[in-house]
């Protein structure tokens, strides 16, 4: 397997993008003290500045597991999925909502972090293993997976619309569907959306939805934009990075009742660490950071008010 490793070290051989700010002291709540050099966001991340002005939570520092401020932070994740998780322009430094937000919450502890880059499916194995410390991935918390470790979750994200710059047709929610083109990724979860919606339509007596197949969401985008079709379904996160792209000139419509919680994943035993995790977001949301992360990649729909423990139903 083929994994690529962003590592935050020391000062003299971090890399230009993740480069160290100033020493920060602090108490660990013990005799010793420990002195950490905290990490800088990479210069592409969109919320690199709200990011870079987080200061460590004296008393969650004090609280967090011996081994982050020995060892950091190690987060896993998987990288290619715009706007949650990305590549900068070099190939190899993650950025989107993601790493921001491991990275806030990092400097909320008072620690390091390394985010590595795994393929979805071992990424559970990875933080069972002790591997990773955690997992933010766009991962949803679900019961099956709560069998395995505990979700601190982060954001609740659903499904949503790609429409027209300006809808021109008139497309505000799902009823809006009936008697219009809509394109879909063939056999997925957006395309099942689609044909729900299109058994309504039938249902109520009205216009039926004709559904345009497509292999990728590129090939879907295509028919709004070029006019064949009036409406394409996607994740919302997705529907949000398309919309925040002014040469594409769409918009993204949220679908109200398709939400459900994703989760920063914790091996369920490490009890010190999911209060930390938890701790820190609460602290984020609280100062308005976690906002402001969120807006910097346009999915403030996403926010939630509190870091919730294994909230999935």
């Amino acid at each position: 397997m083929h994994t690529r490793i962003l590592t935050t070290l020391a000062a003299g051989v971090l890399l230009a993008a993740t480069a160290a700010c100033g020493a920060k002291s602090l108490d660990s709540g013990a005799s010793d003290r420990a002195s950490v050099v905290l990490d800088k966001a990479p210069t592409e991340e969109k919320a690199a500045d709200v990011i870079n002005a987080i200061t460590p939570d004296k008393d969650l520092a004090a609280k967090a597991p011996a081994s982050l401020r020995s060892g950091g932070l190690k987060v896993v994740s998987s990288i290619g999925y715009p706007p949650m998780e990305l590549f900068a322009s070099d190939g190899k430094t993650p950025i989107g909502f993601d790493p921001a937000l491991a990275r806030a919450i990092a400097r909320k502890l008072g620690v390091k972090v390394t985010i590595t880059d795994e393929e979805f499916n071992s990424q559970i194995p990875g933080v069972l293993s002790g591997r990773y410390d955690f997992v933010i991935s766009s991962m949803s918390d679900t019961p099956e997976r709560e069998g395995q470790i505990t979700f601190v979750d982060y954001v609740r994200a659903g499904a949503g619309l790609v429409i027209k710059k300006g809808n021109p047709a008139g497309i505000a929610g799902p009823k809006d569907l009936c008697g219009k083109t809509v394109s879909v990724v063939d056999n997925g979860s957006s395309m099942n959306l689609a044909e729900r919606y299109a058994a309504d339509c039938k249902k109520a007596g009205s216009a039926a939805i004709d559904i345009l197949k497509f292999p990728g969401d590129q090939e879907a985008l295509l028919q709004v934009s070029g006019g064949r079709a009036q409406a394409s379904v996607t994740d919302y996160v997705v529907a949000a990075s398309k919309a925040a792209d002014p040469k594409l000139a769409v918009d993204a419509v949220a679908l109200d009742g398709t939400e459900s919680p994703w989760g920063i994943g914790i091996r369920p035993d490490n009890k010190q660490l999911i209060e930390s995790v938890k701790g820190a977001l609460d602290s984020l949301i609280r100062g308005g950071e976690y906002g402001r992360l969120l807006k910097a990649w346009n999915l403030d729909r996403l926010a939630v008010r509190s870091a919730v423990v294994n909230g999935g139903k």
